[in-house]
């Protein structure tokens, strides 16, 4: 566990540390490349909350933790949300924000991201949040 000399900071360090384990693990990457996952977090955190509309956005940041959260809101506007994608645009956007190469697909990295996301997130949200979705975007969500 992190050490920042603040309990809720200690906390949520930590949470976020094993969902960037998580995608690490789900991608066979190691943890020196623990850029690459929090750049693979990040980009499909904000794909994610782009689409979803305002309240929607709030509810489902309420959930994840404290860290992740600031992330999440990192550069928001949300006078331009939602925006409407389609699942080839939300993958190429979330593609197009990442600085490094990948083997797998673009869907198979956000589904894996996706997935680690999911265990922070309660069924009902996780159901919300999958609800505003299209089918066919709304179908890479676990």
């Amino acid at each position: 566990m992190a050490e920042t000399g603040y309990a809720p900071f200690n906390r949520t360090v930590d949470k976020t540390n094993r969902v960037l384990r998580e995608i690490e693990e789900a991608h066979g990457w190691t943890p020196e490349r623990r850029n690459q996952s929090y750049a693979a977090l990040r980009a499909v955190l904000h794909a994610l909350r782009d689409r979803l509309t305002v309240d929607e956005s709030a509810q489902f940041a309420a959930q994840l933790p404290l860290l992740m959260r600031g992330v999440y809101y990192d550069g928001w506007r949300p006078s331009t949300v939602p925006v409407k994608a389609s699942r080839k645009e939300f993958l190429n956007r979330v593609s197009c924000e990442l600085a490094f190469e990948f083997q797998e697909s673009e869907e198979d990295l956000v589904k894996k991201v996706l997935h680690a996301l999911r265990k922070h997130i309660s069924d009902g949200e996780w159901q919300d949040v999958k609800s505003t979705m299209p089918k066919d975007l709304a179908s890479i969500l676990p």
